[in-house]
């Protein structure tokens, strides 16, 4: 029993245990005074004399018990806490402020300044060790990042309750839909779970980890349709289902070409049957009736029908023709680049040429234009027509371009560059024919006269200015392996901290009164594992519909202009909600915040009814009540800095706070505080300081 309550509690008990038995033992000796004397022949001094003392000893006691408590046991509390924070939390800074509290502890604290000391130094030479030892692996890992980041499809590893272990940058583009993806969320929020549920059923049910299953699914919104492939892991821990790896693409675009083309084709089946049928019974006619005198004149049955024959061939060989470039895998690409390569191809061959024209973004397969212009080049060389070469890019009204291949010498007739379309490219392209890039890219060649040089002409569809390149995208791939070996808990507070998903927020306002001021920026991160995953943040600014007072913003810098086609708090706080769903909120002054977000619920139509913690309640558990725990003070015991102009600002607060609470973690483990029931328990012991938030 004892053992459970802290040392200024014990030493407490302790001094008033001395200070009663003291009283005590006055009265007994008033009592047997008393006894034996009589009460009549004791003086009545005697007695006053011993209520005194009773008096002084008590008040004795008190004094050395508060000095005892300032000097002792506070001090002990105190380096208790600063050693565990620097043994547990990774505190390196020197026991200074602690070892002049304990001064009147003797050696105690200089030997505990320097144990610490030695600890720090020898995490940090263990540290520079292990980094010395993991650089090449560390090289190694950020290749394979980048590697799988550039991937052109969507990679995913999951658990067997199909929860996001590891996703790259395209998962983020595929599945977004207003709420990227993120650790430890259930794929089946972003994907239809029928054939999810069934591939995978399917596969470990076969127990066999080569197995793959092709897929077909949507997303949850039916706004896609993707294509995949699922393979089951092996095996990691007994007792947990294994994992599985999906890789998806969007064939969204690929269906809807396809219909595209089945329906063009059966509309020509459908409007060339017709007017063939016709024509045949017209000439079926014609034979019977052709010896015969008063035989009716078909010709202008036969000319309609041929004529609407025509007309469909013409139509649909040009909607075919439009639609040959809509399924192909055209991409992006710098005229600069393409005609430096084509020179390159050039010079290799012996071959000399000019480019001219603006720089363009064309839409095309540039290995392919690359090899027809060289291949004609190469051929007008073999026929002695020209060496040199000079390749004009113009713009056309419209999306298109022209690109011109002009030479100093005899023109090409249109019949010889017909009969040399049909040949392959190269060796280099395997069957690849000159017609065929032609039909790839829905065009056409034929030669022409320029300015009194010959020329071959070839429009390009697509083409726009080409502007300043942008700067890359960051494609970053997220993962934590250790999810996928994880045991989960049916009941939060059973669940150990470590097991937790948590959201860190925090919030900015127009005022300090909930029932009259209004949310203008909510902040939060994920920590997932007992790590910060870094991509995944929420920030947005909140438009309060009223005007922010300057007071305000003089704390947290948010003005009325800066808050213009931000987000209500309707919106804000939906997507919030959606971000925090699944895990423990964690705040500084938590009470402060969750009342903002819960007297809007109605409005929102959602409830805030997660778990929550308060870094308040959690720095009292292990500091104690009697020290300060704002958030500033609570960051300069952990060695947190927050940086000047973060500080009073959602993601800067959001951000020391899930440092703080990361550090704070395995200081309440190590007070034996394993699962977020026990944490809770101890919170509720320091209720005066913050109300409880659970239930």
């Amino acid at each position: 029993m004892l053992d459970r309550l802290s040392l200024r509690l014990r030493i407490l008990l302790f001094f008033a245990a001395l200070a009663l038995g003291a009283v005590l033992a006055i009265v007994a000796g008033l009592w047997v005074a008393l006894r034996h004397e009589g009460a009549a022949t004791v003086p009545p001094a005697l007695v006053s004399g011993g209520l005194i003392a009773a008096f002084l000893v008590v008040g004795l006691v008190t004094w050395v018990w508060f000095l005892f408590d300032q000097n002792v046991a506070r001090a002990i509390e105190s380096l208790a806490s600063a050693i565990r924070a620097r043994v547990h939390a990774g505190i390196e800074h020197d026991l200074v402020a602690e070892a002049r509290a304990a001064r009147y502890l003797g050696d105690l604290a200089p030997a505990a300044a320097a144990v610490t000391r030695t600890l720090v130094e020898t995490r940090n030479a263990l540290a520079e060790s292990v980094a010395r030892e993991t650089t090449r692996l560390a090289a190694e890992k950020s290749r394979l990042e980048t590697l799988l980041a550039d991937v052109p499809v969507a990679v995913l590893l999951c658990t067997a309750d199909h929860q996001l272990a590891f996703y790259n940058g395209q998962a983020v583009d595929i599945l977004g839909g207003g709420t990227a993806p993120g650790l430890d969320r259930n794929l089946l929020d972003y994907l239809r779970a029928g054939p999810i549920r069934h591939a995978y059923d399917r596969l470990a049910g076969a127990g066999d980890p080569d197995l793959a299953s092709d897929l077909l699914c949507a997303t949850a919104t039916g706004g896609r349709l993707l294509a995949g492939r699922m393979r089951v892991l092996r095996r990691r821990e007994e007792g947990i289902a294994p994992g599985y790896v999906l890789t998806l693409r969007d064939v969204t675009a690929d269906i809807a070409a396809h219909t595209s083309r089945e329906a063009l084709l059966a509309e020509v089946f459908d409007r060339v049957r017709r007017p063939a049928a016709n024509l045949q019974t017209v000439i079926g006619v014609l034979a019977e009736l052709q010896d015969a005198q008063d035989a009716p004149d078909l010709s202008a049955a036969m000319l309609d029908e041929v004529g609407a024959l025509t007309q469909a061939i013409t139509e649909l060989g040009a909607r075919y023709d439009a639609a040959q470039s809509d399924w192909r895998p055209l991409v992006a690409t710098r005229s600069a680049d393409l005609l430096d390569g084509l020179k390159g191809r050039l010079q290799a061959e012996g071959l000399s040429l000019e480019t001219e024209g603006p720089e363009l973004i064309l839409q095309v397969d540039g290995f392919e234009i690359v090899a027809f212009w060289a291949w004609l080049a190469c051929r007008l060389a073999e026929q002695g027509t020209a060496r040199a070469f000079r390749l004009v890019l113009a713009e056309e009204d419209g999306p298109g371009a022209v690109m011109r291949l002009c030479w100093d010498g005899a023109p090409l007739s249109v019949g010889r560059l017909d009969g040399w379309l049909i040949e392959p490219l190269g060796a280099a392209t395997g069957e690849l024919s000159a017609r065929a890039v032609l039909k790839t890219h829905a065009t056409e060649a034929w030669p022409e006269q320029v300015g009194g040089r010959s020329a071959v002409v070839m429009p390009i569809r697509s083409a726009r200015r080409a502007g300043r390149r942008p700067p890359p995208i960051a494609r970053k791939v997220v993962y934590d392996f250790d999810l996928l070996s994880k045991a989960r808990n049916a009941a939060v507070a059973d669940t150990r901290l470590d097991d937790l998903t948590f959201v860190v927020f925090d919030t900015e306002t127009t005022g300090l009164s909930p029932a009259t001021d209004e949310i203008v920026q909510i902040a939060g991160v994920r920590l997932v594992n007992g790590k910060r995953v870094e991509t995944e943040v929420f920030d947005t600014l909140v438009n309060p519909g009223r005007p922010i007072p300057p007071s305000s913003t003089d704390v947290h810098g948010i003005n009325d202009s800066m808050v213009v086609g931000a987000p209500d708090i309707v919106e804000a706080g939906r997507r919030f909600h959606k971000f925090a769903e699944g895990a423990v909120l964690v705040a500084h002054n938590a009470p402060f915040d969750m009342e903002f977000l819960r007297r809007k619920e109605a409005a929102l139509g959602v409830a805030f009814d997660h778990p929550i913690l308060d870094t308040v309640l959690l720095s009292a558990v292990v500091y104690g009540q009697t020290e300060q725990h704002s958030l500033d003070a609570l960051t300069a015991r952990l060695g947190i800095t927050i940086p000047e102009e973060a500080r009073h600002t959602a993601i800067g607060d959001t951000v020391a706070t899930a440092d703080a609470f990361l550090k704070l973690v395995p200081m309440l483990r190590a007070r034996g505080l394993d699962t977020f029931g026990a944490v809770v328990a101890e919170v509720r012991k320091h209720g005066r300081l913050l109300k409880d938030l659970n239930g």
